[in-house]
C-alpha cells in the first residue's frame, strides 16, 4: 500500500518575516519624522536610530552564522540602542517608538536557552515601562496596550511552537506507521517471490534427488543426468537468491551512494552487445538521500533504462540524475528512439518488464511523480521526481 508523503512546511515567508518588517518600517518612519523636524536634537538621534535598523537587519541576514553566545550579545546591543533612543526621543515620538518592543520580544523568544529568553523578555518589559512612564507617568491607558501586545505576542508565539511540535510529532507517528506498513508489504512481496521461485524450484530439485537415489544402482546413467539437472538448477537458484538480496539494498548503492550505483548501471548496460549507446551525467551538487528513496530511484531508473533498450529502438539513451532544491532528486531517461503514445500506453497492461505503472506506484510511496513526454517518431523523455525529505522546523523564523 503506497504511503502518503508527509511534510511539515514552514510558515509562509510573509508571516515569518512580518515582525521584522514591522520593526524596520517603524524605525524608517521614525527616521523620516526626525528628518522632517530638522533640529539639532533630531539630527543627534537619527544616527543611532539608523544604526539600530542596520544592526537589526544585519543580525537577521547572518542569523544562521551567529553562535550561541553571539545571539544574546546581539540582542543586548539592540536593546541598549533601542532604550537609549526611546529615552532621548521627543515625547510625541516615544510612544510610537515603544512599539518596537513587540518584534524585539519575538527575537527574545529565539534565544538559545530558557533563562536567556526569560531574562530578555523581563528586560524588554522593564525598558518599555520606563520609556512610557518618562512622559506619561503611570497611566494605565498608556502602559497597557504596548505591554499587553508584547506578552500577547509571547503567548501566541509559544502556542504556535507547541502546535508545530504536536503536528510534527503526529506526522512523525504517521510516517513511522506508514513505513511499518511498507515493510510489511515488502515482506509479503519477498515471501511471494520466495514461494513462487525458490520454494517451487527447490521442491522440484528435491524430487529429482530422490529419484536419483532410487535409480543409483539400477540406472546409474539416469541418476547422473538427474544430478546434473539439479546442479544446474541450484546455480540458477543461487542467482535468484542473490537477485532478491540485491533488490533489498544494492551493495554499491549502500556503499557509494545513488550516483555511483546509477553510473555503474549505465556502464554495464552500455557494455552489453546490441544495445544503444548509454550516457550518464549529474546536475547540481549532490545531497544525501535516505536509503529507501535512493533504492526507489535506482529501481525506477533500471526499469526505464530496460524499457528504452528493449522497446525504443534508439541509438542513444541519456540518463541524468538531478539534485534540486531542498534535497529533491530526479532521474530522467531520454532516448532518440521510435517513441509512443503515452495515452494509449496507459490503457494497455505491460506484459513484462518494470512498466511505467509500477514505476509510478514505487514513486507514489514517497510522494514522487513520473512524467512521460513522447510521441511516435519523436523519442521519449521520462522523468521520475522525488520530493525533499520531510523537514520539521525547530521554531518559526
Amino acid at each position: 500500500m503506497p504511503a502518503t508523503a508527509l511534510a511539515v512546511r514552514r510558515p509562509p515567508v510573509s508571516a515569518r518575516h512580518l515582525p521584522h518588517l514591522v520593526f524596520l518600517v517603524a524605525a524608517a518612519g521614525t527616521l523620516v519624522r526626525l528628518v522632517a523636524l530638522n533640529n539639532q536634537l533630531c539630527w543627534s538621534i537619527a544616527p543611532p536610530t539608523a544604526a539600530l535598523a542596520l544592526l537589526y537587519a544585519a543580525g537577521l541576514a547572518r542569523w544562521d552564522r551567529l553562535g550561541r553566545t553571539t545571539r544574546p550579545l546581539w540582542l543586548g546591543l539592540l536593546l541598549l540602542l533601542w532604550s537609549w533612543v526611546a529615552w532621548i526621543l521627543p515625547a510625541p515620538l516615544t510612544f510610537g517608538y515603544a512599539w518596537l518592543a513587540v518584534p524585539l520580544a519575538v527575537l527574545a523568544l529565539r534565544m538559545p536557552t530558557r533563562a536567556e529568553r526569560a531574562a530578555a523578555l523581563a528586560v524588554i518589559t522593564a525598558l518599555l515601562v520606563a520609556a512610557l512612564t518618562r512622559f506619561g507617568g503611570l497611566d494605565p491607558d498608556v502602559l497597557a496596550p504596548p505591554v499587553a501586545a508584547v506578552w500577547a505576542t509571547v503567548l501566541l508565539y509559544r502556542t504556535q511552537q507547541r502546535l508545530t511540535l504536536e503536528l510534527a510529532s503526529t506526522r512523525g507517528r504517521l510516517a513511522r506507521q506508514q513505513r511499518e506498513a511498507g515493510r510489511l508489504a515488502e515482506r509479503s512481496r519477498i515471501a511471494r517471490d520466495l514461494h513462487d521461485t525458490l520454494a517451487q524450484e527447490l521442491a522440484g530439485s528435491r524430487m529429482l534427488l530422490q529419484a536419483a537415489e532410487r535409480d543409483w544402482d539400477r540406472r546409474p546413467d539416469a541418476a547422473r543426468r538427474q544430478l546434473r539437472t539439479v546442479t544446474d538448477a541450484l546455480g540458477e537458484h543461487l542467482a535468484q537468491t542473490r537477485g532478491i538480496i540485491d533488490d533489498l539494498t544494492p551493495p554499491l548503492l549502500a556503499r557509494d551512494g545513488l550516483e555511483a550505483a546509477l553510473r555503474d548501471l549505465c556502464a554495464r548496460a552500455d557494455a552489453t552487445a546490441g544495445t544503444p549507446r548509454i550516457s550518464f551525467r549529474t546536475e547540481r551538487e549532490p545531497c544525501l538521500l535516505s536509503t529507501d528513496r535512493a533504492v526507489a530511484l535506482l529501481r525506477v531508473a533500471q526499469g526505464l533504462l530496460a524499457n528504452a533498450r528493449e522497446h525504443a529502438r534508439a541509438s542513444h539513451v541519456h540518463l541524468t540524475l538531478t539534485y534540486g532544491d531542498e534535497a529533491a532528486a530526479a532521474v530522467e531517461v531520454r532516448d532518440d528512439g521510435a517513441g509512443f503514445d503515452p495515452a494509449a500506453a496507459r490503457t494497455r497492461r505491460a506484459d513484462r518488464g518494470f512498466g511505467l505503472a509500477a514505476a509510478r506506484d514505487r514513486l507514489r510511496a514517497f510522494g514522487g511523480t513520473l512524467t512521460v513526454d513522447s510521441a511516435p517518431g519523436q523519442g521519449t523523455r521520462v522523468r521520475a521526481v522525488l520530493p525533499a525529505e520531510d523537514r520539521v522546523p525547530a521554531g518559526a523564523r
